[in-house]
């Protein structure tokens, strides 16, 4: 697997100013620090779940994985060949960053529980929330969030 390094993408609104556009392989996480973007791959079924990012030896800096769940749910993870270190980000219905995992350490079979209401995940580098100030209660921005979110796709 092979993930892309980060692309704005930019559309211009009646007034000439640029807003953000929502793209399937782009999530946007927004909170006091500003907004940064990521290009990331979407699982959204069992087997891409299952997969993850297993066996990835590297991963551009503003690139992730996106997983995406049917419904909120209690959502665990592991390293289990996982070569990288990486963030997990665990976000409600709405887009609201619910909890982070900083650092998870490469091969480790230790269950990282995400607590419960988590329909979206997103796995970043290892030391990304930390270095950008992405904190619990920032918004994450993508299309799957539907008309519900705090920050809905333009």
């Amino acid at each position: 697997m092979k993930i892309i390094g980060l692309a704005v993408l930019l559309a211009f609104g009646a007034n000439g100013a640029a807003a953000a556009v929502c793209d399937a392989n782009r999530v946007t996480v927004k909170g006091d620090f500003g907004q940064a973007g990521f290009t990331v791959q979407v699982a959204d079924d069992d087997e891409e779940r299952a997969r993850g990012l297993m066996n990835v030896s590297e991963m551009p800096t503003m690139a992730g994985m996106f997983f995406v769940y049917d419904a909120p749910q209690r959502a665990t993870f592991w390293m289990r060949n996982t070569l990288i270190g990486l963030d997990m980000i665990f976000a409600g219905p709405d887009g609201t960053i619910l909890s982070i995992h900083e650092n998870a350490v490469p091969m480790d079979e230790t269950v990282i529980d995400g607590g419960s209401g988590v329909v979206a995940v997103l796995e970043v580098n290892g030391g990304m929330t930390g270095r950008l100030g992405i904190k619990t209660g920032d918004i994450l921005q993508h299309p799957a969030f539907g008309p519900d979110a705090i920050s809905p796709c333009e």
